[in-house]
């Protein structure tokens, strides 16, 4: 027969409260972990990061402001082999007032003396834009290239993690982004500059 000594009903509950306790911080701890499981599994650093020189342009096909179709990457440029440059701007975009107007000058410019240059396909981005304010923008910028609509930033922060405009992204003919220019900097001479060196030194 068991002998109970004198305060063990007194003793027995006291390695409950412990296990409970430690039972209650585990079951947090797993929680905790299976949601940091949960909402990093399958993270992929490459496709899941933002875009960057040296990586892959990310691919995107939206509806054409100025003229019928769809525009976008890699159908109109980067990865078909020839080089692309995007360009993101709105209506919205103060500084884009500025910027877009001598970029779209140049862009005629080259199409029309024919040459290398003509054949880098330029692309527009119009973020948070109606199609009667893009359109309208486009038209008093004197933009000719195509011009894709992003009224709801699907391309801009979606597929390339932009905020706000303007933004101009230079990609290969093997898709491959070689330059991000951020904020109204870009110039005619420095667009046709970055141009240049999407351009293989045998073309």
């Amino acid at each position: 027969m068991t002998m109970q000594h004198p305060g063990d009903e007194a003793q027995t509950p006291a390695p409950r409260k412990p296990r409970k306790i430690f039972l209650l911080i585990g079951t947090v701890l797993a929680a905790g972990l299976g949601v940091g499981l949960f909402t990093t599994a399958g993270t992929d650093p490459q496709t899941n990061s933002a875009p960057h020189v040296g990586g892959p342009v990310p691919s995107f096909s939206a509806n054409r402001v100025n003229g019928t179709g769809t525009v976008g990457v890699p159908a109109n440029g980067g990865g078909q082999g020839v080089p692309a440059v995007l360009l993101f701007f709105g209506n919205w975009c103060q500084s884009c007032h500025q910027e877009l107007p001598p970029l779209a000058a140049a862009v005629r410019q080259q199409d029309a003396a024919g040459g290398a240059l003509s054949r880098i396909r330029v692309i527009g981005i119009d973020s948070a834009d109606s199609t009667a304010s893009a359109e309208s923008f486009i038209k008093s910028s004197g933009v000719t290239f195509p011009v894709a609509s992003d009224q709801n930033l699907l391309i801009t922060s979606g597929a390339f993690y932009f905020r706000g405009d303007p933004y101009a992204v230079f990609v290969t003919s093997n898709g491959t982004i070689a330059r991000i220019v951020r904020g109204a900097t870009l110039t005619p001479a420095s667009l046709i500059a970055d141009e240049r060196a999407l351009i293989p030194s045998e073309s």
